[in-house]
């Protein structure tokens, strides 16, 4: 069902979808008026860097960037046009820019005193949709602090999530200019802070230039009906939503709570293939529509100059795919078949009929496990000696020849999760870990480099010559693979948690992968090749240049 959202407000949907349809209309004239006056005076990318053309299509950016053809939708079929919009099927053209690599987080410091009740509360609100549009379009966080609790404590994630908490942290007194000087001490040189208070605190700060400050201008018989507010040296008087609707968003009823995560959804066509790559090997696995199909394409090598289509090899196994990986030129599954995990292979035989075949119960497979790996990519599965390996709920299981189990060690910390992260296993690293990485909590590997991290935000790259390199992000998202250009120059190559952006992230500059970004499952790079893969749609697989981020196949399948 599309959200009847007005056209002028299509900018901020995906903000507002953290809201109610009703109360997003009636924060519409009070959101565009901030974000003008904002906008005015704090351009929204002002550290972006040189621009460097365009880097292709996108299905997120400024109404600036639609495509003419999208506008000329808007006019001939507006209600289409907010259906693309809503579902994040509008396109962009998508700049590209050669900017350092680190960039500041967007962060707001939020005054909740009694001086802010009630409408500097819904200008807030107002502020913290139009900031965290801007934060999205820095390409980084948006960070949402409390004056007076103690500094360093955030409020994030996405606005489904952080609203009901800002809107939760209620305090009983005003905080002082200290409180503002204690939290922005936490803060790192590069982040943009801004302050939403009232008047009487924003004439004791000694800076104004990102402050806005907000009070009750004037009055009806039904409660306040405008507010003053002033941006710096700016000020401008701004209507408030309806009392009835105020209210019911001042108590939190008309907030939107998050989706489903997509580890909720049921394995076929509805929660996406999951492709991946699990060995060395350029094979990307993928499931099919039913849990028992395995589909596998062979990539070629090179790059093609255009575009082209490869074909995809369908394996019907006798029940739901665990693992699988290419060993050798033989194809190995292993499939859940009653109470026993038996293996599929594609090529030469491996050992004798009836090998390999072990109890579910042994590897603690039970159903709810079951369920919930077929949400995600198969498992890889590799050759350890004469036996067969596989991750498996946090632990390394050896099956034997023979069929018996044998329990080979924890999963790696930084590997493990909802989905098992084969370029993040120490295990599956083929070189020496150098110093200082062994004991690492975040790590990922790619060929024959490796980074790790303390914090997750900055890693050190080491390759086998000795080399060395500092990679650095401020944005909220996860490492999914390391890579190196065709200069030798790594990169790391992240995928945002919220809107699965994906960005090619070097020590000099950073590039969006936007036919990569947003797809219905999170994109996937190879653990040794310079290759990534991602599901736009359902049934729909992209595969490219994890360097270039230029896509060199499409694989489509309605298996």
């Amino acid at each position: 069902m599309t959200t009847p959202l007005p056209a002028a407000l299509a900018p901020w949907a995906a903000g507002l979808s953290a809201l109610t349809p009703e109360l997003a209309t009636a924060l519409g004239p009070l959101l565009r008026r901030l974000d003008a006056l904002a906008g005015e005076r704090e351009p929204a990318t002002d550290d972006h860097g040189t621009p460097d053309g365009h880097g292709g299509l996108a299905r997120s950016g400024r109404p600036d960037q639609l495509l003419p053809s999208e506008w000329l939708l808007a006019d001939e079929y507006p209600d289409e046009f907010l259906r693309r919009l809503v579902d994040g099927e509008l396109l962009h053209l998508a700049p590209e820019f050669r900017t350092p690599a680190g960039r500041g987080r967007v962060v707001v410091l939020a005054d909740t005193g009694p001086a802010q009740a009630g409408a500097g509360r819904l200008v807030q609100l107002a502020a913290l949709l139009v900031l965290h549009r801007r934060a999205a379009a820095r390409g980084t966080e948006l960070l949402v602090g409390i004056l007076g609790d103690r500094p360093g404590h955030w409020l994030d994630g996405d606005l489904a999530e952080l609203l009901p908490h800002w809107l939760d942290a209620r305090r009983r007194t005003d905080p002082t200019p200290e409180d503002v000087r204690r939290a922005c001490g936490t803060l790192d040189a590069a982040d943009q802070a801004w302050v939403l208070t009232s008047p009487r605190l924003a004439d004791r700060l000694p800076s104004r230039r990102r402050v806005l400050a907000s009070e009750e201008a004037r009055w009806t018989a039904a409660g306040a009906g405008s507010v003053t507010v002033r941006l710096g040296e700016a000020r401008a008087e701004l209507p408030l939503p309806a009392t009835d609707i105020a209210v019911r968003a001042l108590r939190g009823a008309e907030f939107r709570r998050s989706a489903p995560t997509a580890a909720a959804l049921p394995a076929g066509p509805t929660g996406g293939a999951h492709p991946v790559f699990t060995t060395a090997a350029r094979t990307l696995l993928a499931r099919g529509a039913n849990a028992a199909t395995l589909l596998a394409v062979n990539l070629p090598s090179g790059a093609p100059e255009r575009v082209t289509p490869v074909r995809t090899r369908r394996h019907e196994l006798n029940g739901p795919v665990v693992a699988a990986g290419r060993l050798g030129r033989r194809l190995v599954a292993l499939s859940v078949q009653g109470d026993r995990l038996v293996p599929y292979i594609s090529g030469r035989p491996l050992g004798e009929p009836g090998q390999y075949t072990a109890d579910r119960v042994a590897l603690g497979l039970h159903q709810a496990l079951l369920d919930t790996l077929l949400t995600g990519p198969v498992l890889p599965l590799l050759r350890a000696g004469d036996g067969l390996a596989l991750p498996l709920d946090g632990r390394w299981w050896r099956i034997a020849p023979d069929g018996s189990v044998h329990d080979d060690g924890p999963v790696a910390p930084s590997a493990d999760g909802a989905r098992y992260h084969r370029s993040r296993d120490p295990r599956a690293f083929d070189h020496p870990l150098p110093p200082g990485a062994q004991d690492a909590p975040h790590l990922v590997h790619g060929g024959t480099a490796v980074a790790w991290s303390a914090d997750g935000k900055a890693w050190e790259v080491r390759t086998p010559a000795g080399d060395r390199s500092l990679i650095t992000f401020r944005e909220d998202a996860e490492v999914i693979g390391l890579v190196r250009h065709d200069d030798g120059r790594p990169a790391l190559i992240t995928c945002s948690r919220s809107a699965r952006v994906v960005r090619s992230v070097r020590a000099d500059a950073v590039r969006t992968f936007s036919r990569f970004s947003g797809g219905v499952t999170p994109a996937t790079v190879h653990p040794g090749l310079s290759l990534i893969a991602a599901e736009p749609h359902p049934g729909r697989i992209v595969v490219g240049d994890a360097g270039s981020g230029r896509i060199h196949h499409l694989i489509g399948s309605e298996q």
